[in-house]
């Protein structure tokens, strides 16, 4: 059975020590800003014993999406994760596969499916499992692939041969994502301000997008992948073979006016499944008219 993953590994469910006291100071620091979702749920972040019980393992995948095609450049731009379907929903059914199989080969399995949906590190376990290593910009960076993968986790009350975790952090004295961001959102000590960083100001801010960040978003209008375009190790990446990544044909083709007299109906057909329906066509709108005028 081949569901597409580009690597796997697994780790000791246990709680998260040192992840503890970083995530208090992240939150002390109000750098999740208006995402209060991420103050709720605190010790189940930490422990995944707490989301499954009796749990023993804790699955984590990588699954490819670096698109083979890529937005003219006469356009305000997406980031690449949302070119084609929702990774939620395309993600989270592989899992529940891969679940099944495991059920289908040992028997009863009590366990949980996760990609993003839930209060969990991923990127945490996904270092604890010999993935890879969080980079100066916060994301898991794998040697052979670079960073634009999606990860996704299976927490079960199964016992498995662990992996051994990332011990050395190949990023070095590099800067280049540090020195990109136009936000300065990325912190000098491995840590990102997410309430100055564009994703959060294109996706995650339901108000006016600040007047101090006018002419600092470099076209991004939802999300955005400075900090991963200039990273090194994304020389390594490759085109993904998923064929619901495949963005609609429209979509790159369209350029900066396409974008600003896009109507409902053109939003509802380019970005069917899509999960730029997150931020709904009023909020694409704002961010469109921000980038206009700046």
């Amino acid at each position: 059975m081949s569901l597409g993953f580009t690597s796997v590994g697994i780790a000791k469910a246990a709680f998260l020590e040192e992840e503890s006291s970083k995530l208090e100071q992240w939150l002390k620091n109000g750098f999740q800003g208006e995402m209060q979702y991420l103050e709720k749920n605190f010790d189940k972040r930490l422990d995944p014993r707490l989301l499954v019980a009796g749990a023993k393992s804790v699955i984590s995948l990588s699954y490819n999406y670096f698109p083979e095609q890529f937005q003219t450049e006469n356009s305000y731009k997406l980031s690449k994760y949302a070119y084609g379907q929702d990774y939620h929903h395309v993600i989270k059914s592989k899992l529940k596969d891969l679940l099944d199989f495991i059920r289908s080969e040992i028997g009863e399995v009590s366990g949980r499916a996760f990609t993003d949906s839930a209060p969990i590190l991923e990127r945490a376990w996904a270092e604890k499992a010999g993935l890879g290593w969080n980079g100066k910009h916060s994301l898991l960076i794998q040697k052979q692939q670079g960073s634009f993968s999606f990860l996704a986790e299976l927490i079960l009350d199964l016992e498995l041969e662990y992996h051994e975790g990332s011990k050395t952090d190949h990023c070095g004295s590099c800067t280049a994502c540090i020195d990109a961001c136009p936000t300065q959102a990325i912190l000098p000590n491995n840590t990102v301000d997410g309430s100055r960083c564009i994703s959060y100001y294109t996706i995650e801010l339901k108000n006016e997008l600040p007047q101090s960040e006018k002419g600092k978003f470099e076209d991004w209008m939802f999300g955005c992948d400075i900090c991963q375009d200039v990273c090194p190790w994304n020389r390594f990446s490759k085109p993904h073979s998923e064929p619901l990544f495949t963005p609609h044909p429209d979509l790159l083709e369209m350029t900066k006016e396409d974008w600003l007299e896009i109507t409902e109906e053109v939003f509802a057909k380019v970005f069917k499944k899509s999960a730029v329906k997150r931020t709904k066509f009023t909020g694409l709108k704002r961010n469109i008219k921000f980038l206009k005028d700046s």
